[in-house]
């Protein structure tokens, strides 16, 4: 079954039975349990914890040969069971081989044992003394062995395992705590998950560094880590043990178990192999690692099987808007993304020795935003706001309540205030190049927007400043830009900023950092809909002609932006996930139309991305041509609609 069945999606399962200490029957009876629970649950592979055949805590039982004997039984016993299903199974358990014990993950599917995987790094301090039941991987002299009548089973630490689908690998607990864990060198050899059978013992303040390694590594080696560790039923002769399920994909916690539950728990995750596969590819620090592992006595063994996927319905969760940081983080985020955009500014205006800002002020969310960072900008200089100087340019289809907002905000700041209309230039114009100004087509439009465009760039040869762009990363998207007029300006402040986070960010500002009699007036940008207002306002003085009315709606948009800069998905995978992070606000027809209509004004407007001025890069995603975006301007969207058909 192909993985396009699934979007590229898989699923997996960390369990955590309860165990029984030395009691392998009793341990395989509740595995085998857990095993089909995760089956019936379309998992694809489901880990257990370290040692759970026998329990992490037996001690010098480990020594005796009736619990290895009973160990072999019980492995026999799941391999029998696997026969009749089609999950791949990992469990823990001591294998001799060559008179050395050793603390293995046994991997085991449809009758067979795949490979075993011997833990590398054995603790031997503190409350740790593994080295004197068990040997390193690094000290097997071995590199195949023999079990259950199976000959030339894969044994070492060097196995990538892979189906038609997916790679992974494997490592034990302590590995993941050492400076250069065996997951480092594994992904880099090509394993896209790292399955963690741990006993991890709690200690106050362990666990949060736990979830930190686990983030780390998975972010590390752009990968997914799934981490089963052991939970009750252990003995807690000196050590407590809890239950650990966490599963993480580059770098962000999927899902975890509860702690501290006396029950057996089995926690599942989608993993999105296309977003860890994209980011490989695109990172040519991670392909540069090949090199250095290239160089290492480390010699990775691929074995591969066949373990058909299952189809399932993603149970996952995708934000609509992805690009808006999480309510905890918000504040933060918004004033990390205030400081990058006005350090760019900063860093220009010093390098030009220039202190004049000059920036057209319409009333709407991006010349606002653009302002607010203007304003950060003079503090940062320590230079007056009259150094601002914006300019409204009221024309055909300006409103009064965006001609008042700008007005009130350049004013009540304290900026330099200029206010040009464009209306008799513009009727001049018309006149000029034979054009009826009672025709309201893309030439009475677009005559605006560079009769604007042609004053600030005048204004600022006047005063000796630079022109302020406004427009942010979706209007660049969509191509919703008039050439060289607002697509063209000196320093673009907002130009990785996507339409669904400016809001937010002049949210934030009134609340932090303007005086209170300014606060109204940025809240009513706020909640004044997205206009280029170039047509002429309707009877009752309203906006007449919105944004979205025209392109859609930008969520749909800017989560459209997100998915196909930043990882590539295919536009049928976009509009799958769609469905699921819109259900309650678009139909699948509307998802369908807009997405159509997405990649139609994508691809046809990529002339005016390729001429874009200067902009500080903010969030991952970012259109400029000299940054994240290279693309021809004659490329052909076809292949993208016929994707949606």
């Amino acid at each position: 079954m192909n993985s396009l069945s699934n979007y590229g999606f898989i699923r997996v399962a960390s369990a955590v039975p309860r165990v029984k200490i030395a009691d392998c029957q009793w341990n395989i009876s509740l595995i085998e349990r857990m095993i089909e629970e995760a089956e019936e649950n379309h998992a694809s592979i489901i880990v257990f914890p370290e040692l759970s055949i026998t329990g992490y805590t037996c001690g010098d039982l480990f020594n005796s040969h009736l619990l290895l004997d009973q160990t072999i039984e019980a492995l026999n016993d799941i391999v029998c069971y696997s026969q009749e299903h089609t999950i791949t199974i990992i469990v823990g358990a001591p294998i001799n081989t060559n008179n050395q014990l050793f603390n293995c993950a046994v991997v085991i599917h449809k009758g067979s044992i795949i490979a075993i995987v011997p833990k590398t790094y054995l603790p031997n301090y503190n409350e740790f003394y593994e080295m004197r039941w068990f040997s390193s991987a690094m000290n097997a002299n071995v590199n195949t062995i023999s079990l259950l009548g199976q000959e030339d089973i894969p044994f070492g630490n060097d196995i990538i395992l892979s189906t038609e689908e997916y790679s992974y690998a494997i490592e034990i607990c302590e590995d993941l705590w050492t400076p250069i864990p065996p997951s480092s060198l594994h992904s880099l050899a090509g394993a896209q998950i790292i399955f963690n059978l741990s006993a991890s013992n709690e200690l106050i303040g362990k666990n949060n560094y736990l979830l930190q390694l686990i983030e780390q590594q998975s972010s590390r080696t752009i990968s997914a880590y799934v981490y089963s560790s052991a939970g009750y039923g252990e003995s807690s002769t000196d050590l407590v043990y809890t239950g650990n399920s966490i599963i993480a994909e580059k770098g962000v916690i999927l899902n975890r178990n509860q702690r501290f539950v006396d029950e057996p728990q089995i926690t599942y995750a989608d993993i999105d192999l296309d977003r860890i596969n994209s980011d490989r590819q695109k990172n040519s620090t991670f392909k540069t690692g090949l090199n250095g592992i290239r160089n290492t006595d480390y010699k990775p063994r691929y074995i591969k099987y066949s373990s058909p996927t299952y189809n399932f319905d993603i149970d996952r969760y995708f934000s609509p808007t992805p690009f808006i940081p999480t309510t905890k983080d918000m504040e933060g985020s918004c004033e990390e993304i205030l400081n990058i955009q006005a350090t760019g500014l900063y860093a220009r205006l010093k390098h030009i020795n220039c202190t004049k800002m000059v920036i057209g002020i319409s009333g709407g969310l991006d010349s606002t935003l653009a302002f607010l960072v203007c304003i950060r900008v003079c503090d940062m200089l320590q230079i007056d706001y009259s150094n601002i100087i914006g300019v409204t340019m009221p024309g055909f289809g300006t409103t009064n309540r965006t001609y008042t907002n700008a007005i009130e905000l350049i004013t009540k700041m304290g900026a330099t205030l200029k206010e040009i209309s464009i209306k008799e230039a513009c009727i001049q114009h018309f006149k000029d190049i034979e054009h009826d100004p009672n025709v309201r087509d893309i030439t009475y439009e677009n005559s605006q927007a560079r009769e604007r465009t042609q004053i600030l760039m005048d204004i600022s040869n006047r005063y000796n400043g630079i022109v302020i762009g406004t427009g942010d990363l979706s209007e660049l998207a969509l191509g919703w830009a008039t050439y060289n007029g607002d697509q063209m300006s000196m320093y673009a402040v907002n130009a990785s900023i996507p339409k669904t986070l400016i809001k937010y960010l002049v949210q934030y500002a009134s609340e932090h950092y303007v005086p209170e009699h300014v606060k109204n007036n940025l809240l009513d940008v706020i909640d004044t809909p997205v206009s280029p207002e170039l047509l002429p306002s309707e009877e009752d003085g309203s906006i007449a002609q919105k944004t979205e009315d025209i392109v859609g709606p930008y969520e749909i948009h800017d989560f459209c932006i997100y998915y196909t800069l930043r990882y590539g998905y295919t536009p049928k995978k976009i509009l799958y996930i769609a469905k699921k992070a819109f259900k309650d606000q678009y139909t699948e027809d509307e998802l369908h139309y807009w997405l159509k209509n997405f990649f139609r004004r994508f691809f046809a407007q990529q002339f005016k991305r390729s001429c874009m001025p200067d902009s500080p890069k903010v969030g991952s995603v970012c259109l400029s041509p000299r940054g994240d975006w290279r693309m021809p301007s004659d490329a052909t969207n076809r292949a993208w609609l016929d994707d949606l058909l």
